[in-house]
């Protein structure tokens, strides 16, 4: 009877977050489908407990309401600009779990072969109790599983750490490796796979293959990553969601739970496949991507010639009031300054004055996918007039005035004209074709990645100094 009703409810709860995914891949489906993933999970966990093999529900309970609390009271203090880190944090602990899952699943296996070997009829529970009945067949395969498990998790936990210090700032976002670096990373990689192979071989204490296994793989997370560069970790939180989908799949396998399977393959594939989507609206390889070879050296950048021309706001308030088409390019600096609601109101005043507005979204703008859109769908700018790059570099040429907001790499020109600079080869919004630009920003440096823009430096850009929120609200009441 448990069995049947952890099964039903299982598959209610993958049909859920199956729902949940296609959800979020609309903002007008996007908040029902968090509600979808909550139902999901809240059903996943309350069939778990009551299920086969289950026990502890006091000890249970009690990790439940600790965990829980922990994450209401860290997302209700985090902010929207702190969410990228946030979800570095969160891929982490899914890797740290599946590295503690793969040894106590170790743990617990060494009981039985050694109740086996001693000839000993003891009745084991749970998780033990299923390993008894296993034949060496199928422990063999359960041997794979942990040995998955222990290495993906303990690179997504690394590795997620890593990302989550060059997101806020801890660490420095340049990216750095150690002389060798990719030798070294092949050469731990080739000694986990034949630590594996000897832990899989039954040589000596399994455990201790597994610690060894779990240091080079916490190595390769950590190396991997600090050796990608800032201006690519939109794709890095991509990759590690994929990373810890995986981890989570091999933890399902381990534990013979089919919903952490699913679940695990939904995660898994999906960041897999929004890496992959993001690498090409970065120009850049999938493979380099998964082993940490992009972001690095390049040659001397293109000199640049001009000079940063500075605007008051009563500038550019004259021009928006003789333009008839505006488009906004939203970037982190306006997460930063919080001006998302300035700016919607701004774009209200201009559309009531008759003026087309329009937003221009870059697929990495931001620091994670779709934060942008995030954003403007918090301050409530209408969903039409969001579009995307592909949807809308066309009609810069014809735009009377673009306004950036706190971006650098997503408008910087030396993409496509300088084949040493960093970001050579990346598509990106080419607002310098406008007739005029405003770049709102609070000073001349040259923001996370580090990167110089030329774009800073044209005839027809001019720039808006400034906190951005502080600068659009000075701009509304001088709006026509």
């Amino acid at each position: 009877m448990a069995y049947g009703f952890t099964t039903a409810a299982y598959v209610v709860a993958a049909v859920l977050f199956i729902l949940s995914l296609g959800g979020l891949s609309g903002q007008e489906s996007a908040k029902r489908a968090i509600w979808y993933g909550i139902a999901g999970m809240a059903l996943a966990v309350v069939a778990t407990l009551f299920g086969p093999a289950s026990g502890n529900w006091f000890l249970s309970v009690i990790m439940i309401a600790i965990g829980g609390t922990a994450g209401w009271l860290i997302a209700k203090r985090v902010q929207m600009t702190e969410m990228p880190q946030l979800v570095a944090a969160m891929h982490s602990l899914v890797g740290l779990a599946a590295v503690f899952v793969g040894f106590n699943a170790q743990i617990e296996l060494a009981r039985v072969l050694r109740a086996r070997a001693e000839g000993l009829a003891i009745d084991f529970t749970g998780f033990a109790g299923v390993l008894m009945h296993k034949t060496q067949a199928e422990i063999n395969v359960l041997k794979i599983e942990v040995f998955l498990g222990v290495f993906i998790g303990a690179v997504t936990f690394t590795g997620s750490v890593v990302a989550f210090g060059k997101l806020s700032g801890r660490v420095d976002g340049k990216p750095k490796k150690l002389p060798l670096g990719h030798a070294l990373n092949a050469g731990a990689l080739a000694a986990a796979f034949l630590f594996g192979a000897l832990y899989l071989a039954g040589f000596g204490p399994g455990i201790l293959w597994l610690m060894l296994i779990a240091g080079l793989a916490f190595f390769i997370g950590w190396h991997l990553i600090m050796g990608i560069g800032g201006a690519d970790m939109p794709v890095v939180v991509s990759m590690l969601n994929s990373y810890s989908g995986w981890a989570a799949a091999a933890i399902g396998f381990t534990l013979g739970n089919d919903l952490l399977i699913v679940t695990g393959a939904l995660v898994g594939s999906s960041g897999a496949i929004l890496s992959y989507i993001m690498c090409k609206a970065m120009n850049r390889h999938f493979v380099s991507v998964i082993l940490g070879g992009f972001g690095g050296e390049a040659g001397p950048a293109a000199l640049i010639e001009g000079e940063q021309i500075a605007i008051d706001a009563d500038g550019v308030a004259a021009a928006l009031n003789d333009a008839d088409s505006v488009v906004i390019v939203p970037g982190y600096g306006m997460a930063v300054a919080q001006a998302q609601a300035a700016v919607s109101e701004l774009t209200r005043k201009l559309r009531a004055a008759g003026k087309e507005v329009r937003f221009a979204i870059h697929p990495v703008a931001g620091r994670l996918p779709g934060h942008m859109n995030v954003l403007l769908a918090e301050a409530k700018v209408p969903y039409d007039i969001v579009l995307e790059m592909d949807e809308i570099n066309d009609d810069f040429p014809s735009t009377d005035v673009v306004i950036v907001i706190g971006s650098n790499d997503i408008v910087n020109p030396a993409a496509q004209d300088d084949p040493n600079s960093p970001i050579a080869g990346m598509p990106v919004l080419e607002v310098w074709r406008a007739k005029q630009v405003f770049v709102s920003k609070r000073g001349q440096g040259t923001g996370y990645s580090g990167i110089e823009n030329p774009l800073f430096f044209k005839e027809n850009t001019r720039m808006f100094y400034g906190d951005a929120k502080d600068s659009i609200n000075k701009l509304i009441p001088m709006l026509d």
